[in-house]
């Protein structure tokens, strides 16, 4: 039982990135500016804190605050955080020796509470979701690309696969490969270009088209896809951007379903790659009308619930949030395409405030909890 005398005392949470030559620390400067605000007007001592400065053997660390008279981050003392709120930016940075360390003593601390320690594995979480009995229905056939022969023997089985980097982000290096047997070239590989324009890649050849491939992807380790026929809004197909987040119970909880349609001849619906966020509501209407799309949307829910809980049992550690992306296809089926351990910003103002009370509300939550790992 927790003492009541403390639960209105609140924990200190620190925001953690990585040190930077140039600009103090790595990260979106926007959405660290948003939580401190967030956590002051929330009344929780915050700062933003590099995996360097963090010495936890310490009782005050180095941290940044935003002060917004001087539009500027200072650098000033703090006590020891009682959460960490992992925001480090980029897998490579997540991967060096000394922050894999420091991530791994924060793990190992006997009070103070992380979550969410790594990035996510595209692979991975397939085969996470494979092991649900909940879970697995929702997931497409997924492989790893490993040769030609593997690749010729998928694309036969169902005439057209999404490649995808294994670690990717925001849809950088998606590929798309059909199989049309009935043209003199029947492989046509689809490669999302830089500035919203596609390259398109047709062979009769299965080496030529392995060595186009190889070429795009480099020493990336990659997984082939069977392609959803997803439904589409005035011809262009859509998702669901659905973020899930622990609240002051720790119970997971949908935070908010936000729609994104695949930018006009695009492979994929996000933003960078020209996609537009939009309506839940208003992309299925037209398709399933308003009994189904009400149905839709509270199965959406539900198998967001599952699936965060599934990704959290199987990787071994304490989650706090993710966003995902659910497609429906033309039946009305639901399909899990990808999950994200540092979700970006949603944009939709309403999902945006409650997401980053959330944090916080969790944070406070988990401040009252024995240490343990999951």
């Amino acid at each position: 039982m927790s003492n009541p005398l403390l639960s209105d005392k609140k924990p200190v949470v620190a925001v953690l990135t990585v040190d930077d030559t140039d600009k103090l620390f790595r990260g979106n400067r926007s959405n660290f500016r948003d939580l401190v605000k967030t956590g002051q007007e929330l009344e929780y001592p915050v700062y933003v804190v590099t995996a360097k400065d963090l010495k936890l053997g310490a009782k005050r660390v180095q941290g940044y605050l935003f002060h917004p008279e001087d539009k500027a981050w200072k650098k000033q003392w703090f006590p020891l955080p009682d959460v960490i709120y992992n925001r480090i930016p980029l897998r490579e940075d997540e991967k060096k020796p000394e922050v894999r360390r420091k991530i791994d003593e924060v793990i190992e601390h006997e009070t103070i509470h992380l979550f969410n320690p790594f990035f996510f594995n595209k692979r991975r979480l397939f085969e996470w979701l494979k092991k649900g009995r909940s879970t697995k229905t929702l997931v497409p056939d997924t492989k790893k690309m490993l040769g030609p022969k593997t690749l010729a023997a998928m694309l036969e089985k169902f005439g057209c696969l999404y490649l995808k980097p294994e670690s990717g982000k925001a849809g950088k290096g998606i590929m798309l490969l059909r199989l049309d047997v009935n043209d003199i070239k029947p492989y046509r590989l689809t490669i999302q270009g830089k500035r919203r324009r596609n390259v398109v890649y047709k062979t009769a050849k299965l080496p030529l088209l392995w060595k186009r491939i190889k070429k795009e992807a480099g020493n990336t380790p990659y997984i082939m896809q069977e392609s959803i026929e997803l439904t589409s809004y005035r011809g262009r197909h859509f998702d669901m951007r659905v973020l899930v987040q622990k609240n002051s119970k720790g119970i997971w909880m949908v935070t908010g379903i936000g729609a994104r349609l695949a930018g006009p001849k695009r492979i994929t619906t996000h933003v960078p790659q020209g996609g537009s966020i939009e309506d839940p509501e208003k992309m299925l209407l037209p398709a399933f009308g308003p009994e189904m799309t009400a149905l839709l949307l509270s199965r959406i829910k539900s198998s967001a619930l599952l699936i965060a809980k599934q990704i959290e049992k199987e990787s071994g550690f304490l989650l706090g949030e993710m966003s995902m992306d659910l497609g429906i296809d033309t039946d009305g089926r639901l399909w899990f395409f990808e999950a994200n351990a540092k979700p970006m910003k949603f944009d939709e103002p309403h999902i945006r405030k409650k997401s980053l009370e959330r944090i916080f509300q969790y944070s406070q939550y988990l401040s009252r909890q024995p240490k343990s790992k999951v």
